[in-house]
């Protein structure tokens, strides 16, 4: 699959690129980012055909979606599709006040979870001030996981079922967007929110992964089933699929146990008698499955960015996946690509 190849993003009547621009790193997460290269990031996955772009208010505390919106601003707005997200009311602070962590030197503004009918249309245009641009298409409801909000999570889960979705639901229904998810780090959030409410999709962070996937046994289904389009991010589970079973090599964006370690060891011994990179094999298995027609790629580098391409690409025989399968290091009913 090449990385402009046009998708149909579940029953809604819109196309995505398979492979997806996420701007969590030009928010400046763990370090910083200069301006020049966050621009020449952007203006390198336009020329390589890549038209789905994913912000929010989270990432750099605002400084994503200023610089997302600046990167695509005089780009003809027919021709890509950008989605952000509300949860998160943002208020104007001096710098020595605020604890960025883990962002790095961001935009001034304080962040407050609110997921309230009404914060939620502040958020949704409040986004639209810092991106300059004159419209999302996509809008998630962003983190209510248990990962994100632990013993609050009940809470901030009813709440966005009542307050956020009925504001995304009337944003919606008057056109103003084309499509409402929830975006968290578990499938099982998903699910729920999915059994609840009318969404068109999700996004995903590193629950369904060349790793993992226990996604497929109730949430994809569904998804399915309602023709709810799911986006994947952190298809690398935060590092190792990228860098390998290495020394240091961070899981779930912390050090990778033991058993994870093995389990990638075994993967890279296949991808090496078939010659493919891990990283290649683990972009390219998330979009196999039906209902997930893009991957979100974040990058640091232009070189990074270049690499990320070139990976998704990467021509990996069939063959491979069926030792894989053969070895018990992939699950049986996962999709593969063909």
């Amino acid at each position: 699959m090449k990385p402009d190849q046009k998708v149909k993003f579940g029953r809604v009547d819109i196309e995505v690129t398979a492979f997806g621009f996420g701007t969590a790193p030009i928010g400046n997460i763990f370090r910083e980012i200069n301006e020049q290269t966050a621009g020449a990031m952007i203006e390198r996955a336009w020329d390589a055909g890549v038209r789905y772009f994913d912000t929010a208010p989270m990432y750099g505390h605002g400084l994503s979606e200023l610089r997302t919106g600046q990167g695509l601003r005089w780009k003809n707005r027919e021709e890509f599709l950008l989605s952000t997200k509300v949860g998160r009311i943002l208020q104007p602070a001096r710098r020595q006040d605020i604890d960025f962590a883990p962002w790095t030197n961001a935009a001034p503004f304080t962040m407050h979870f609110d997921y309230s009918y009404d914060a939620t249309m502040r958020s949704f245009e409040d986004s639209l001030q810092r991106l300059a641009l004159e419209s999302v298409d996509i809008c998630f409801i962003h983190d209510i996981d248990v990962f994100t909000r632990g013993k609050e999570q009940p809470e901030a889960f009813k709440q966005a079922m009542d307050g956020s979705w009925r504001a995304l639901e009337k944003l919606r229904s008057e056109g103003v967007v084309k499509a409402i998810g929830v975006g968290c780090n578990e499938w099982e959030v998903c699910h729920s929110a999915l059994k609840q409410r009318d969404f068109d999709c999700f996004l995903l962070a590193g629950r369904y992964t060349l790793l993992e996937q226990d996604a497929l046994y109730a949430f994809l289904p569904l998804c399915e089933e309602r023709g709810a389009a799911v986006v994947v991010g952190g298809g690398f589970n935060s590092g190792i699929l990228a860098t390998g079973a290495v020394a240091g090599a961070k899981y779930n964006y912390g050090p990778a146990p033991q058993e994870v370690m093995e389990k990638v060891k075994k993967i890279e011994a296949v991808c090496s008698d078939y010659e493919v990179p891990l990283p290649a094999a683990a972009l390219q298995f998330v979009v196999a499955h039906p209902a997930i027609p893009t991957f979100m790629a974040g990058t640091r580098t232009v070189q990074q960015l270049e690499q990320n391409l070139d990976w998704f690409s990467h021509s990996i025989p069939s063959e491979f996946w069926l030792e894989l399968k053969s070895k018990r290091l992939l699950r049986e009913e996962a999709p593969t690509p063909s």
